[in-house]
């Protein structure tokens, strides 16, 4: 990279980005195509950044292609939900034997009871399922189901806490749905009963990620996730585990890998094959809420909850593709990495860390443990950012916010590759990285 000592992180975050606009003309081009019919060019918020994002064309494997003729060893896996890569056979397979079938049939179909057999044996804590579009509508889902269960009205999340697009608990503009929220400080157990304590009669259910996903992969403690656990069942409240994201994380979920049961949980991204899913699930006598068969029954619409692209591509994935051999094993390969990685940024003396659990991980520039979003917040984040373009000129896909999330295809060339970017980084960064 040539960084002089006397550059400034300002300065090589403008070479950076010269450097990226000159390599993406075509990219460029998209997205001003896009500026005249979207809001920003973008209906995603999270892929947009600043000079303009890329433009894919194309997967294959663990690798990405995009519209300048670029290929990315990708290490994002599309925010978690790409765990399989990018046209994994069994998938794909699974994928056109149910268009040959017909796509929207308005009825029950042959995917669904066996896709929810798999999704129930793989996470104990989901007795009984049901299916939804995303990860953000199994939330708004299981939220209710808790609200409608216990007749009470509030909802306790964790202050800087994600749960899906009206899920949004950070500083800044929000559209969240207007639940009666009450807040909990994450990893912080003491002050999160302490509210919950002095409400507990009114509130229906916690909602949490066992480990911060888009928040910068920082995992709750056992003792935090145990003392709300006896805490809501000595109160009767709901307990609901977010793990959209962090399901991948042992064959039965991060809450397999901790030993803490929830009464409720969220799935989402992966665990579809690739396609739109969510999913909620819990104790029997919360999910028998929404039995057609009873006369009070709660209702529960969508016209694309069964659709048959994702039940065969979810079956698929559960069954034959990240079995809990796979999982077993990716996320060693990714508790390997992140030592690997805070190895070479130890021996470099650098403000710069990776936290996660096994297959997600994210870059932190910052010393000291980063326990919480209050301890992410004081990295440095053009340090971040820096690192982003960096890493794109390396031929890596990552996250903008410095979010990883492995996916099966990758190859120990690409491990050992990417670990290899990251020491350049950190050699000829080291100046910036205080």
């Amino acid at each position: 990279m040539n960084v002089t000592r006397n550059i400034t992180l300002e300065s090589a975050i403008e070479d950076a980005k010269r450097d990226y606009t000159a390599r993406n003309s075509k990219s460029l081009v998209n997205h001003q195509r896009a500026l005249g019919p979207m809001p920003g060019g973008n209906t995603r918020s999270v892929l947009f950044y600043d000079p303009f994002p890329l433009t894919f064309t194309g997967g294959e494997g663990a690798y990405l292609f995009d519209v300048d003729g670029h290929k990315y060893t990708d290490f994002l896996g599309e925010f978690t939900a790409g765990l399989a890569g990018h046209s994994h056979p069994a998938i794909r397979k699974a994928v056109i034997a149910a268009l040959e079938g017909g796509i929207s049939l308005g009825g029950h179909n042959i995917y669904e009871p066996r896709f929810a057999e798999a999704v129930t044996a793989r996470f104990p804590s989901m007795e009984l399922v049901r299916f939804a579009n995303s990860g953000t509508e199994a939330n708004l889902l299981a939220i209710s189901t808790a609200i409608a269960k216990t007749g009470r009205r509030k909802v306790m999340v964790m202050r800087n806490g994600y749960h899906g697009a009206v899920f949004t608990f950070s500083p800044g503009a929000n559209i969240n749905a207007p639940f009666d929220y009450v807040y909990g400080i994450y990893n912080d157990l003491d002050a999160t009963l302490a509210v919950l304590e002095a409400d507990a009669a009114n509130i229906a259910c916690v909602i949490l990620e066992p480990m911060l996903g888009g928040g910068g992969c920082i995992a709750a403690s056992t003792p935090f996730l145990q003392g709300l656990r006896e805490a809501t069942s000595r109160h009767g409240i709901v307990l609901i585990f977010d793990e959209v994201m962090t399901s991948r994380l042992s064959p039965s979920g991060l809450q397999g890998r901790v030993g803490i049961t929830p009464d409720m949980t969220t799935l989402g991204k992966y665990v579809g094959g690739g396609m739109s899913f969510g999913a909620f699930g819990g104790k029997a006598e919360l999910m028998a809420l929404f039995d057609p068969r009873r006369a009070d029954a709660l209702p529960h619409a969508g016209t694309f909850n069964n659709n048959v692209l994702t039940m065969a591509a979810g079956y698929a994935a559960l069954t034959e593709v990240y079995t809990p051999e796979a999982a077993a094993r990716l996320n060693a390969s990714g508790d390997a990495l992140r030592e690997r990685l805070n190895a070479i940024c130890a021996k470099a003396d650098v403000a710069m860390q990776f936290t996660g659990i096994g297959s997600m991980l994210a870059v932190h520039m910052q010393r000291g443990p980063v326990l919480s979003p209050a301890d992410a917040a004081r990295g440095n984040m053009p340090a971040k950012e820096l690192f982003f373009f960096d890493m794109l000129k390396a031929g890596y896909w990552i996250a903008r916010r410095g979010m990883m999330a492995l996916c099966l295809p990758l190859e120990a060339a690409d491990y050992d590759g990417y670990a290899a970017a990251v020491e350049e980084f950190v050699v000829s960064r080291r100046s910036l990285l205080v």
